[in-house]
């Protein structure tokens, strides 16, 4: 997890303001803080609560993501490595507690574990019917972990940066969602989580049968294979592209 660098910020700050002509005073009475705290900011003693971010940014004519990354973007798209630093230093940036989805959502849970027993039941059906095959399993496993993910693991909420700022990335601990043409905020996170959880509990549910069924109508590997690929990417990111551009 990436985080501030209190003395980098301060000095990125110092800089901004002297180059706008401000004193530390006049900054100050235009966020409506005490000049004290920005001198507290600029000298790395402490840095700016989440809220101040975004008029902060606005003050010095730069963007959110140019004060968490300290350094002018000079109009150049930011790199994946720098889009990953600035959207890890926003979320570390809150420092309360995270609350995810089985923490909550106990009906989420149990439903999750029931699709899971259905699909125990299904594949050992698959197995002992021979269509127990790795492209079955690769399927298999990949339902049960993005399905876990947004059943279980998923944070409830994103930290307030989300809503002060246009982010396009979204990053939780190992898992990573970039949706084109979505900014990801706290309007919209409770719809993808829903759409999300709809997805991984139907196709855990309903897979093992389907595969299955096309075993016994003798459908060519290969043709499943794309079907169950269209069905595994079409069936989760047009929907979630959808609901995150609705309710951003």
């Amino acid at each position: 997890m990436y985080t501030i660098d209190k003395k980098q910020f301060g000095s990125f700050v110092a800089q901004l303001r002297k180059e706008k002509g401000y004193t530390q005073k006049e900054l100050a009475s235009r966020l409506f803080v005490s000049d004290k705290a920005v001198s507290k900011w600029e000298t790395g003693v402490s840095i700016p609560d989440t809220a101040l971010l975004v008029p902060l940014a606005e003050q010095l004519n730069v963007t959110v993501t140019e004060l968490l990354l300290c350094r002018r973007n000079r109009e150049e798209a930011l790199t994946p490595a720098e889009a990953e630093q600035a959207v890890q230093t926003a979320i570390g940036y809150e420092g309360g507690p995270t609350i995810r989805i089985w923490q909550t959502r106990s009906s989420i849970l149990l439903w999750y574990l029931a699709a899971l027993i259905v699909a125990v039941v299904g594949s050992t059906v698959a197995v002992q019917c021979g269509y127990g095959n790795w492209d079955y399993f690769t399927y298999m496993g990949l339902y049960i972990f993005f399905g876990g993910y947004f059943c279980l693991f998923a944070r409830q909420t994103l930290p307030d940066i989300y809503d002060k700022a246009h982010i396009a990335f979204m990053s939780d601990g190992i898992f990573r969602m970039n949706l084109p043409g979505v900014h990801f905020n706290n309007r919209n996170w409770p719809h993808i989580l829903h759409t999300g959880q709809l997805w991984g509990i139907i196709s855990i549910f309903t897979f093992p049968w389907l595969y299955l069924a096309f075993g016994i109508l003798s459908v060519s590997p290969v043709a499943v294979m794309y079907i169950f690929l269209v069905l595994t990417l079409g069936g989760l990111f047009i929907p979630l592209a959808l609901v995150g551009r609705k309710y951003e």
